[in-house]
C-alpha cells in the first residue's frame, strides 16, 4: 500500500484516509452494537451533542441536501436517538435533541473513535498524530481558493 500512495495528490490522499478510518470507525460500532447509524447520521449526532438546535440550522451545517438531513433526522428519531420537538414562538420552526439513548450512542462512538486514534499514535507516533491534528486545524483557507482551468 505505501508504494500506491507515492504519487497520490494530498486531495486522494486525505480522502484515502479518511474512508479508511471511517469505516474502521464504523466496523467498531457495529461489532459491538445492534443498531445501524451512518456516517451521515454520525455528522448530524456530532452537531446537536449536547444542544438543540433547530433542523434549519442543522441542515445549514451539514454536506448534505436540506431533504437528506430530514430523511436522516427521521431515522434517528425511529430509533430513538433523537426527538423533534416545536420550537417556542415558532409555528414553522423545529428543534431536535438527542435523547438519552442517543447520548449514550454518541459517547460510546466517542470512545471508538479515541481507540482508534490511540492505535494510530501506537503506529506512527504521538508527535505526528498531534502535527496531523493540528494542520487539520489550521484555517486553510480553502473558501479563498480560486476554481480556475488551468488546462
Amino acid at each position: 500500500m505505501k508504494d500506491e500512495l507515492q504519487n497520490r495528490d494530498v486531495i486522494d490522499l486525505l480522502s484515502e484516509r479518511h474512508e479508511i478510518l471511517r469505516r474502521l470507525a464504523e466496523e467498531k460500532w457495529n461489532k459491538h452494537n445492534h443498531i445501524y447509524i451512518s456516517n451521515s447520521e454520525w455528522s448530524i449526532l456530532g452537531k446537536i451533542y449536547n444542544q438543540q438546535l433547530t433542523i434549519s440550522d442543522v441542515a445549514k451545517d451539514v454536506d448534505f441536501s436540506r431533504q437528506a438531513t430530514h430523511k436522516f433526522i427521521k431515522n434517528l428519531e425511529a430509533k430513538g436517538l433523537v426527538t423533534v420537538c416545536k420550537v417556542e414562538h415558532s409555528k414553522k420552526h423545529k428543534a431536535i435533541r438527542m435523547t438519552e439513548f442517543g447520548e449514550e450512542c454518541y459517547k460510546k462512538n466517542e470512545l471508538y473513535k479515541a481507540e482508534i486514534e490511540q492505535q494510530l499514535i501506537n503506529t506512527i507516533g504521538e508527535e505526528h498524530v498531534t502535527k496531523l491534528k493540528h494542520i487539520l486545524k489550521l484555517n486553510w483557507q480553502v473558501e479563498h481558493l480560486e476554481m480556475q482551468d488551468s488546462l
